[in-house]
């Protein structure tokens, strides 16, 4: 019997997430492992009256391109592939690895050209978000692999991931829609502010948000959705931060990382374990050493760590701030291949102060 949760959170995502219309192309990306879904957005997508463009991709491919093409090939964007980001009106992408980790034994100098070559695309689609011209959303669909890195049974991952879409219940999308009211709660109270410091056990860092838009991650980005985020001023970055959770990063898990900031610039970078890997994603380019991003987790249904950043990035009473590139959309040019979240958690009594106001303590909002 087919899962009902699977045709609810298909229908979410393309009813509610990026509400596509008749006439709009609209593009289907999926790794094969998660056929159920791709069928079930197809479907929805056809009855909105959209015209989906299908790709299926698989881990084995991509692993065959990475340890054998040649620099060119890494590089290399297909005209099509090219024409669907610059002319295509939203795109949807099933996450369903079935190896998380197939990609940590690539040498990273040629994941570094593969990074570079998609630049092109990452920059395009943020660009065409920021002016309202294209719209996507990301979207799980649970796997043994995925379930194994959380540390749960299947069945048990599978309840995870769907209560944390609220495609657990008959209307998950008036649940969004109360989200989407609490939290631009929070946005309009950040909206205009400058200067915000957080304190804590594992964090002592400054940062200026003057002049960015904060943005209301309710489930219209990534599904689940679940933060509130804008990107800092590029150079008023300064203090320390120790993450509290493994960075995980094209399949590479950094344990342990340390920061440093001066001026916006990353000036000191440790972890307890592969930092070889940190230090040269950080070298990728210049950019890699700046934020692209401050976010607050908001989702309070997502209560642990998953190894999925999907999630984790959201895990309500947390902060990530991702090195790289930022959302155009938010006022960050911070311009980078690289774009990592790296999650602190805030319940141990930290707090964030916002141009002297006390906005956030202990992993709660503190403003009515």
């Amino acid at each position: 019997m087919a899962d009902p949760r699977v045709e609810r959170l298909a229908k979410l995502v393309v009813n509610y997430s990026i509400g596509a219309k008749e006439g709009e192309r609209v593009i289907l990306n999926g790794d094969i492992a998660g056929m159920p879904l791709i069928e079930e957005v197809y479907r929805a997508l056809l009855h909105a009256g959209a015209f989906p463009y299908v790709s299926i991709g698989a881990e084995s491919i991509a692993e065959i391109l990475l340890k054998e093409g040649s620099a060119a090939q890494l590089q290399y964007i297909h005209e099509p592939t090219r024409c669907l980001f610059e002319q295509y009106d939203a795109r949807i992408f099933v996450f369903a690895q079935t190896n998380t980790h197939y990609l940590s034994q690539i040498d990273n100098k040629r994941l570094q050209l593969r990074g570079k070559g998609m630049h092109s695309l990452l920059k395009t689609s943020m660009e065409r978000t920021a002016s309202g011209e294209f719209r996507w959303c990301g979207a799980p669909y649970p796997t043994q692999a995925a379930a194994q890195d959380a540390h749960m049974s299947l069945r048990d991952y599978e309840d995870f991931v769907y209560k944390a879409c609220h495609v657990d219940i008959e209307d998950p999308i008036a649940e969004w829609k109360a989200r989407d009211r609490w939290q631009q709660r929070l946005v309009d109270w950040l909206q205009g502010k400058d200067q915000v410091t957080i304190r804590g056990e594992n964090i002592d860092l400054s940062l200026s948000v003057k002049d960015r838009k904060f943005i209301n991650d309710d489930g219209h980005f990534n599904m689940p959705g679940g933060e509130v985020f804008t990107g800092p001023v590029e150079r008023s970055v300064n203090g320390w931060v120790r993450f509290s959770y493994p960075a995980v990063y094209n399949g590479n898990e950094v344990e342990d990382v340390q920061l440093t900031f001066e001026q916006g610039k990353v000036v000191d970078a440790t972890a307890a374990r592969n930092n070889d890997y940190l230090q040269a994603v950080l070298d990728t380019d210049e950019g890699a050493r700046y934020l692209g991003e401050w976010a607050i987790g908001t989702n309070y249904g997502i209560d642990r760590f998953t190894r999925n950043i999907l999630f984790d990035e959201k895990i309500g009473g947390t902060l990530h701030v991702a090195l790289g590139a930022g959302y155009p959309e938010t006022g960050n040019t911070n311009n980078s291949a690289v774009h990592w979240d790296m999650i602190c958690d805030l319940r141990d009594g930290a707090e964030i102060h916002v141009d002297g106001e006390l906005f956030y303590k202990g992993g709660e909002f503190m403003i009515e």
